[in-house]
């Protein structure tokens, strides 16, 4: 990940447990997965150049389902990084693209906001994701069979640029960061003009 913060990069969103991931696992998988997360949080505190690089992290979705250890773990990280102000990363747990626009509407009509004062500004307001950028790129990795983006960053996403490997993603290399940050420079964005 810090490959891509070399490269100018400020912001990433890195897809880690989707509700529906839950939802299709086994007992015994949920736990091996939650078990990844407590690792690689209890990994990145110890992690110096998460001080240097001043990396913030924020965690979307409803983190509320998780176990309570892996809820503590979660926010041990984000008051660990939570001054740090130069390079951002999303962790999307718990995290569906569907079910954040269903959480915003949820959220607007709770905060009164008028019918026709709803726009496009209101909504982003009330996504998780409200103080990220939209994305630029997407990265889908495990793409063996097919090409999609199983809801993730939904709102965000609707004028991002897209790459699938079939490469998974503990196998995501340097050398791929670089190659995929060369194809997407080479792109002509148009966002919709």
């Amino acid at each position: 990940m810090f490959d891509f913060f070399e490269a100018g990069i400020h912001y990433l969103s890195i897809y880690a447990l989707s509700l529906e991931n839950l939802k299709k696992r086994s007992e015994e998988e949920i736990k091996y997965i939650f078990g990844i997360i407590l690792d690689a949080v209890d990994a990145v505190v110890k992690e110096a150049t998460v001080k240097e690089e001043k990396v913030n992290f924020n965690v979307i979705g409803r983190v509320y389902l998780l176990p309570k250890v892996v809820r503590d773990k979660v926010n041990e990280l984000i008051e660990f990084t939570k001054d740090n102000d130069k390079n951002f990363i999303n962790l999307c747990i718990m995290y569906d693209g569907q079910e954040e626009i269903v959480d915003a509407v949820k959220e607007i009509i709770k905060s009164g906001v008028k019918e026709e004062d709803i726009d496009r500004t209101i909504i982003k307001n009330h996504l998780y994701t409200r103080n990220f950028p939209e994305v630029d790129f997407i990265i889908r990795t495990g793409m063996e069979d097919g090409a999609r983006i199983s809801g993730f960053l939904l709102w965000d996403a609707s004028y991002a640029e897209f790459k699938f490997r079939s490469d998974l993603w503990p196998d995501y290399s340097r050398e791929m960061v670089i190659e995929d940050l060369l194809d997407y420079v080479k792109r002509n964005r148009r966002k919709g003009k």
